[in-house]
């Protein structure tokens, strides 16, 4: 018998969402939340290590560290991580993202006992001259295959909007007296502006209701 396909498709445009926090710019966040399921739902989510398209193979590993974290702050769903060397990545099949079969999706939320899945790729990556990274996101159910959350998006450190927000985010998250100079490595030190870029993220996986 012939294997059923399911094809999961990235909506061919991103809503502008805004996400109520004075210290986030809503005009740089284009994204995807469904209306049809509350992401409160989803009791588990499972973080699929992150493909890479840059030329910098250790930047899809520290963003999914960064990524893990973020999504754990925001406490809407667990979550776990798998990484390529993980032998359920093999025999699942887990890294062929645009041809997931129905089978395959039914086979993933038994054996990772998760909801949903969160995949996607490091589109893009510069360290110099000055830091860019681009990522394409989404969250797929593992009941249905339906498309849950998805974001696409590039920041660049030599952006204004984007320097006036990271300053904002170090603000707020390092100790009060924290010299302007540790502020002001979210934009140079690579880990810092991928902490700040997944923080980010984040804030745009909220409950639609």
């Amino acid at each position: 018998m012939k294997k059923s396909k399911f094809l999961v498709l990235l909506v061919p445009f991103f809503l502008a969402g805004c996400i109520g926090s004075k210290k986030y710019n809503p005009d740089t966040a284009y994204y995807f939340l469904s209306p049809n399921k509350d992401l409160r739902d989803l009791g588990r989510i499972v973080l699929l290590e992150l493909a890479n398209e840059s030329a910098y193979p250790k930047v899809s590993s520290d963003v999914t560290d960064a990524l893990y974290g973020a999504m754990q702050k925001i406490q809407v769903f667990g979550i776990t991580s798998i990484r390529h060397s993980d032998q359920r990545w093999q025999n699942l099949q887990l890294g062929r993202f645009d041809d997931y079969t129905l089978e395959q999706l039914s086979a993933m939320h038994k054996s990772l006992k998760a909801d949903a899945v969160l995949r996607g790729t490091v589109t893009r990556y510069e360290p110099f001259p000055h830091l860019v990274i681009g990522l394409r996101l989404e969250l797929i159910d593992l009941s249905d295959g339906q498309l849950l959350w998805a974001l696409e998006q590039i920041w660049d450190a030599a952006d204004k909007s984007t320097q006036s927000r990271v300053r904002d985010y170090y603000k707020t998250s390092l100790l009060p007296g924290t010299d302007s100079l540790e502020v002001g490595l979210g934009t140079v030190s690579s880990l810092r502006f991928i902490e700040f870029v997944t923080y980010e993220v984040s804030k745009t996986v909220k409950p639609n209701r």
